[in-house]
């Protein structure tokens, strides 16, 4: 079977002889790979002109839907993606990471993007900036997508989920991708993309596949354009120092070796509950996917005292890991990519073997279940123990394979220090029931690390583990593990977008972002907002309420009735002690129960619920005899694709008899649209 690109809307096989990709179990013929003929330059091209277009149509919600969709599609065809996983040596286990692990990005980006984005073409940042004294000049910082298509290099380990978590934040963003996955493992690649194309979900241009080598792709990068980098450092690098991306600043985004650590707090006892998680955290990054993460646990940090039970404990688990050909369920670890990769693995371990002893395993014999080792890529778990922690060269050299160095460490200060010797990694763990401990260890680590877990017997059974990167937090490091950092959520999606400062008018900045701003015009008439459907609201449409006066009996009933008699509210002589206030002051929150009395229209209508405050700041005390009004402005409307009601966010201004602001907040409600 020929693999094939998809470019300019079109499946395309080279003719020219390609690259033979073997079954991982057996060695069999799986595929042939070549991208030769490719017009790289035109499927740049093809997708700023059609495919960016296309998806910049839609609005982020809209965008969020059709990840949705996908998500769903995709799952309904596992199993086709499972039974091809299995040639790439992974178990059903390692296959569910990749393929269900995947797909469930495209739902938690679906959700996050219409939870936390607005249904509109313009992601606002942050607060309205305080330019001018009189407010009839501010600023405003926005996002909106880069014109320029996402090319996504990505690794051999994980196909499936490797394409899916950097599609998912990139098409959220409206921006189009070519996924170039390691020729290796491409042809399961290859099967899910023809999936997402039949599918149809997709804008023509979003999405393009190169299968095989990029050819001159990346020297035809402008500055409008992105990379997305997975795999080794050296290769990274070279990637990034292209002419073409250097030259026009292309953003480059790398995630790239990692020696990750795992440490053993000092407080932990063999036989507790958080040293039996260890060896099964360790035993289980050791073996899931044979090893080949890029988040497994390399480096395995433990107090000197701990070493010999420590190495009892793991001799246990791994004498009793199977290994052989996943079709067998029995079977717990499978096999590496393909022979190379064993090959590469191998060389690595005799140069790891130069500075530290192997505990365990072997790189020749092993027993294996219904697989031959002379045919499939396998090897045994390798367990070694650095002779010196403090210049192993464990710390430089990242075997992608079953094998872990275990580290003894003299006390905290120098499990950090051991820990930094990694030059930057994705993940560490800190494995402690010692809050002092874990706190020690944790921020001693942090600077170094993307992600830190801390794991004990507490969150233990719902705990995602140290190899698992999730879609709502960072994936990435600092230092040689790359610099970046993929998904963390809509952080991820600002990565393919552009920041930029709007300077003028409030009325301007508001139609630019479609969001009210203060100092905008309101939009006042006869008919209360609370009246108007939500297909009526317009951005502006406000009141500015009747006056009340504050009492006393006001302060006091409030009090009564929330139970709520702080000092302040009730003791004139203790609240004027007080250096913020000059008499008893009213409740904070009676002044936001006084203001909906007085904004709210009491009659049933299009307004379904109110679901929050957010941003509620008290600005200027209250006391018994100010009046007090509100000025009520519809801020945002957020259209909800598949419900007949809207969200819609109200700037609510309280103000005094002087015109100074009390309380600031935005008030969230459902508002029905209007029927047909």
């Amino acid at each position: 079977m020929k693999l094939k690109s998809y470019a300019n809307g079109e499946w395309y096989k080279s003719s020219a002889s390609g690259i033979v990709l073997r079954n991982a179990i057996n060695g069999e013929n799986v595929a042939e790979i070549s991208s030769k003929g490719l017009d790289f330059e035109s499927m740049l091209e093809y997708g700023r002109n059609i495919g960016g277009p296309a998806l910049r149509k839609f609005t982020f919600h809209q965008r969020a839907l059709m990840l949705k969709d996908l998500g769903k599609y995709l799952m309904d065809r596992k199993e086709i993606f499972y039974t091809l996983s299995a040639a790439t040596g992974a178990t059903r286990t390692d296959s569910w990471i990749d393929i269900e692990g995947g797909i469930s990005t495209l739902f938690v980006f679906s959700g996050k993007g219409r939870r936390e984005m607005p249904n509109s073409h313009v992601y606002v940042d942050g607060d309205q900036e305080v330019i001018s004294r009189h407010g009839s000049f501010t600023a405003q910082h926005i996002y909106t997508p880069i014109r320029g298509v996402a090319v996504h290099i990505n690794a051999f380990n994980f196909p499936c989920w490797g394409m899916l978590e950097k599609l998912a934040p990139t098409l959220l963003a409206g921006i189009p991708a070519i996924v170039k996955p390691a020729s290796q493992t491409a042809y399961l690649t290859e099967l899910m993309v023809k999936h997402i194309i039949e599918s149809k979900i997709l804008p023509e241009g979003s999405l393009q596949l190169i299968s095989g080598s990029t050819g001159d792709l990346l020297n035809h990068l402008n500055f409008q354009d992105a990379v997305s980098f997975t795999g080794s450092a050296s290769t990274g690098l070279k990637l990034k120092n292209t002419a073409a991306i250097v030259e026009n600043s292309v953003r480059f985004f790398m995630e790239a070796d990692s020696l990750n650590c795992s440490i053993l707090g000092s407080d932990v006892e063999p036989g507790s509950d958080e040293f039996d998680l260890y060896i099964k955290e360790l035993t289980r990054e050791m073996t899931v996917k044979a090893g080949q993460k890029c988040t497994a646990i390399r480096r395995a940090l433990v107090p000197a005292g701990r070493l010999d039970a420590v190495v009892e404990a793991m001799i246990a688990k791994l004498s009793k890991i199977t290994i052989g050909d996943p079709v067998n369920e029995s079977v717990r670890m499978g096999a590496l990519a393909g022979l190379d990769q064993r090959e590469d693995v191998l060389d690595q371990l005799s140069r790891l073997s130069q500075d530290n002893e192997v505990l365990y395993g072997n790189s020749g014999d092993i027993v294996l279940l219904d697989a031959d080792v002379q045919k499939g890529a396998f090897m045994s778990p390798i367990l070694m123990c650095a002779s010196n922690p403090t210049t192993s060269n464990a710390h430089d050299i990242e075997a992608f394979g079953p094998i872990s160095t275990l580290m003894p460490y003299s006390d905290e200060t120098q499990a950090v220090e051991l820990a930094a010797l990694g030059k930057g990694s994705l993940v560490a763990s800190v494995v402690s029931n010692n809050s002092e401990v874990a706190t020690n260890l944790a921020l001693g680590i942090a600077a170094y690390h993307g992600r830190v877990l801390i794991l004990n017997s507490a969150c233990a059974k719902e705990s995602t583990g140290h190899g698992s990167p999730l879609p709502q937090l960072i994936h990435g490091g600092p230092g040689r593990a790359g610099g970046s950092e993929e998904m963390g959520g809509i952080r991820g999606v600002k990565h393919y977008m552009q920041r930029t400062a709007i300077q003028g008018s409030p009325d301007m900045l508001t139609a630019v972002t479609g969001s009210w701003l203060r100092g905008s015009s309101r939009n006042t008439d006869t008919i209360h907002p609370f009246q108007k459907h939500f297909d009526e609201l317009e951005i502006g449409d406000s009141i500015t309420t009747g006056k009340r006066a504050i009492t006393l009996q006001d302060i006091e009933a409030f009090a009564e009735l929330s139970g709520d008699k702080f000092y302040a509210h009730m003791d004139s002589e203790a609240a004027k002690r007080n250096p913020f206030f000059e008499d008893r002051v009213a409740h904070g929150y009676f002044l936001v129960s006084m203001a909906a009395g007085l904004f709210v229209w009491p009659e049933e209508g299009p307004v379904l619920a109110n679901y929050g405050m957010d941003n509620l700041r008290f600005a200027t005390p209250v006391y018994a005899g100010d009046v007090l009004q509100v000025q009520f402005t519809c801020k945002q409307k957020v259209n909800r694709e598949t419900e007949d009601y809207g969200e819609v966010r109200w700037d609510t201004t309280i103000v005094n008899e002087q015109g100074e602001v009390v309380a600031n907040y935005d008030v969230l409600t459902l508002v029905a649209k209007k029927a047909g």
